[in-house]
């Protein structure tokens, strides 16, 4: 009898990250791909590279052009992403999502659509906390000793 597949050296599906790193230090940059490969290790999946694009034009880049052709690999599942922010401003971000979707690729966030930073934390760094508003217990509104 086999041993069953979590005792086997059975690897995930293969996936490659992509960086959008515009005017971002050395640090931000080792975090966000630490991020990454947090990830798909959680998730059981494959990193098998990082495509990185530092440059700020609407025009296809050379990271995304190398992104979309290893995506069009016959085993490739999909790109990982730290947050949909990363595929550029909304109208570059439509276009390259739906060509990832063209080649059938899924598009993977670390932090989603529903998912906020961590209280304290901003798209710069660590931040002062936000201000938060504590309300009471919602009051009593039953009248006592009035017979309905």
């Amino acid at each position: 009898m086999e041993p069953l597949t979590e005792h086997r050296g059975v690897s995930g599906p293969v996936v490659y990250g992509y960086l959008r790193l515009v005017r971002v230090s050395p640090a931000r940059q080792v975090a966000l791909s630490e991020a990454l490969a947090e990830y798909c290790r959680q998730h059981e999946l494959r990193l098998s590279g990082v495509f990185t694009d530092r440059e700020a034009g609407s025009g296809p880049s050379a990271a995304f052009t190398g992104l979309i052709d290893v995506l069009e690999l016959p085993d490739t599942y999909g790109v990982v992403l730290p947050a949909a922010s990363h595929l550029g401003p909304r109208g570059i971000a439509a276009l390259k999502q739906a060509r990832i979707a063209a080649v059938g690729a899924r598009l993977l966030l670390v932090r989603g659509p529903g998912k906020r930073r961590p209280d304290g934390h901003r798209a710069a760094g660590p931040g002062p906390a936000p201000v938060r508003r504590r309300f009471g217990p919602v009051p009593n509104t039953e009248h006592r000793g009035v017979k309905q």
